[in-house]
């Protein structure tokens, strides 16, 4: 069985531009690839001319890994495509004032329930990567201005698991940072097919805040920087701060252990 499914009036331009079915979606050839292994790729491209054109990323999962289809099953109480997964998971967020990739439109096959490959279209995010971001500019910011950025995270970071939801992925470059015009910054988070709902698990948000604190390199952020990551996030909640720091260490030098921090 194949579907696919659109969000507000996508359906007539995606069609419009010749991408009507699965295999018109899998065949298209991108202007760019970003990421691909076996299982899955991700493209960025754009369709529409002049002030109607408009840009993307799509996910492509090609071979669904057996424990990422259990997963979702378990997570959603039934057989759940990758790729509507992560439309989901995207829609939770947004709803609940947490920005993430704005989803156009999903596809799948099953057969016997069971995800044969399935895709996932969003609209192009505003914004950069954080790694990307701290690598560009950090070396020009003020001290006032760094601590005010890790402030924000950290507050970004609380106010997602406020809504009990656990992001195994947690790491510095799937948080994406916009900075507005009052000077002031705004945060997505991407990469949401490992994410989980209604958790509550003090344990669990210790261990998403031990993968972003592992991920943020003593080339951009000492000791001070990442204590207020902490405490910006423990401000936000009722949580005491050095309890948090010490269990965050611990769990982020657990993860130190089994790999080097990420360069960028």
């Amino acid at each position: 069985m194949e579907k696919i499914v659109y969000a507000n009036s996508y359906e007539k331009f995606f069609t419009d531009a010749g991408l009507k079915s699965l295999d018109d979606f899998f065949g298209y050839s991108p202007v760019e690839t970003i990421g691909i292994n076996n299982k899955r790729s991700v493209v960025a491209f754009s369709l529409g001319t002049d002030s109607q054109k408009k840009y993307f990323y799509m996910k492509r999962f090609n071979r669904p890994h057996f424990k990422d289809m259990f997963f979702t099953r378990r997570s959603f109480g039934e057989s759940c495509s990758q790729a509507r997964c992560e439309w989901e998971n995207a829609r939770l967020l947004l709803d609940n004032g947490i920005d993430t990739y704005h989803p156009v439109c999903y596809g799948e096959k099953t057969k016997f329930g069971i995800e044969n490959k399935s895709f996932i279209v969003t609209e192009k995010m505003q914004g950069i990567a954080m790694t990307d971001f701290v690598r560009e500019k950090w070396h020009a910011l003020t001290t006032k201005q760094k601590e005010k950025i890790i402030s924000s995270t950290g507050t970004f970071v609380r106010k997602i698991h406020a809504c009990k939801i656990s992001l195994p992925d947690l790491y510095l470059w799937h948080i994406f940072i916009k900075e507005t015009v009052e000077n002031n910054y705004e945060f997505a988070v991407i990469d949401l097919h490992r994410m989980s709902r209604n958790v509550t698990n003090t344990n669990v948000q210790t261990e998403n805040l031990g993968r972003l604190h592992h991920s943020m390199i003593s080339k951009y952020f000492d000791e001070n920087l990442k204590t207020l990551l902490l405490k910006s996030y423990a401000a936000a909640g009722d949580t005491d701060a050095g309890t948090l720091i010490a269990q965050v260490k611990k769990q982020s030098d657990m993860v130190s252990a089994r790999r080097n921090p990420k360069p960028y």
